[in-house]
C-alpha cells in the first residue's frame, strides 16, 4: 500500500516524530508516511545533526538508521536513553537485518526494528502502535487529572467542575501539557504541536499564549499543578501532589515540588 493511500487514522493527538535516513528516498517514503498519519515530522541524512538538534529539542518518537554518517543509530540510542530515559520510543528501519544488530539495538533499548523494504501499511500501523503505547493519555477522548477534565471531542475544559472557554489554540496547549506532566516540551515542539508548523523564529507568541493559560486554567499550587519553564528549552507542567494524598506531609510535597529545570 502505498503511502498516498494509507488512512489518516484519529486516535492519537498530533505527535512530533524524528527520522534519520541516510537514503533519501526512504527519508521521504517515512516522512510521507508518519505525515499521512497526522503526525508533524522532521527529517535528517546525518546522524550528528539530529543529536545537537536533540539536545536542544525534543520529540515523540525517534526513527533510526542503523548506518548513518556523523553518529550512528546505535550511539544515538543509547545517547537518548541515557538523557531521556525510556518514554520516548525509538524504532529502527534500515537495510542491515544482521540478527547481531537487532539484537544490539533492542538489548539497548530499541522499542522496533524494522528492516527495508518497508511497506507503508505495516510501518504506519507500528508507528501508531509505539506511540500509543507511550503515550495513552493522547488516545483517550477523555483526560481527568486533579481538578482538571478535558473532552477533546468537544474541546471543552471544566476545573471542578465548571468550564472554562478556551480558545482552539489555547485548549490545544493546555492539552499538550496535561497529556505530558512532568515532560520537558521544547519551544519548537510545542509551536509544532500547537500551531501545526516548524518552529523557525524567535518569538514571544508561546510564552504570552502560556502566560494566558496558565490564567486562565489556575494553574497553580492550589490546584496542585505548576507551570514552569525551562531555561534554554521550553516548559514542564509539575504535578505538586495527587488530590487523593495525605497533605499532612509537607516534606514530601515539598520535594515533589522541587524538581531541578
Amino acid at each position: 500500500m502505498p503511502a498516498s493511500q494509507l488512512p489518516r487514522m484519529t486516535r492519537l493527538h498530533t505527535m512530533r516524530v524524528a527520522v534519520l535516513q541516510t537514503d533519501p528516498s526512504y527519508r521521504n517514503l517515512i516522512s510521507d508516511v508518519v505525515k499521512r498519519l497526522g503526525h508533524t515530522c522532521v527529517t535528517f541524512g546525518d546522524g550528528l545533526l539530529l543529536s545537537k538538534a536533540l539536545s536542544r529539542s525534543t520529540v515523540d518518537l525517534l526513527i533510526l538508521d542503523w548506518n548513518s554518517s556523523g553518529l550512528c543509530g546505535l550511539d544515538l540510542l543509547k545517547s537518548v536513553r541515557s538523557s531521556f530515559g525510556e518514554r520516548v520510543p525509538v524504532l529502527f528501519a534500515t537495510p542491515d537485518g544482521a540478527e547481531h544488530n537487532i539484537v544490539c539495538a533492542l538489548t539497548a533499548g530499541a522499542d522496533d526494528y524494522v528492516v527495508y523494504p518497508i511497506r507503508p501499511g505495516e510501518f504506519g500501523a507500528r508507528v501508531e502502535a509505539l506511540l500509543r503505547r507511550a503515550y495513552q493519555a493522547n488516545s483517550n477522548a477523555f483526560l481527568e487529572v486533579g481538578p482538571y477534565r478535558f473532552d477533546s471531542r468537544q474541546q471543552t475544559v471544566t476545573v471542578r467542575g465548571k468550564p472554562v472557554a478556551l480558545s482552539g489554540t489555547q485548549f490545544r496547549l493546555a492539552q499538550l501539557f496535561f497529556s505530558n506532566i512532568g515532560r520537558v516540551l521544547s519551544r519548537d515542539h510545542i509551536f509544532a504541536m500547537v500551531w501545526g508548523r516548524e518552529f523557525r523564529e524567535t518569538t514571544r507568541t508561546i510564552d504570552s499564549h502560556v502566560s494566558r493559560l496558565r490564567l486562565a486554567l489556575e494553574i497553580e499550587p492550589v490546584n496542585h499543578f505548576r507551570l514552569q519553564p525551562v531555561y534554554k528549552s521550553g516548559y514542564r507542567l509539575l504535578h505538586l501532589y495527587d488530590e487523593n494524598d495525605d497533605h499532612s506531609d509537607d516534606g514530601a510535597d515539598t520535594e515533589r515540588a522541587q524538581i531541578a529545570a
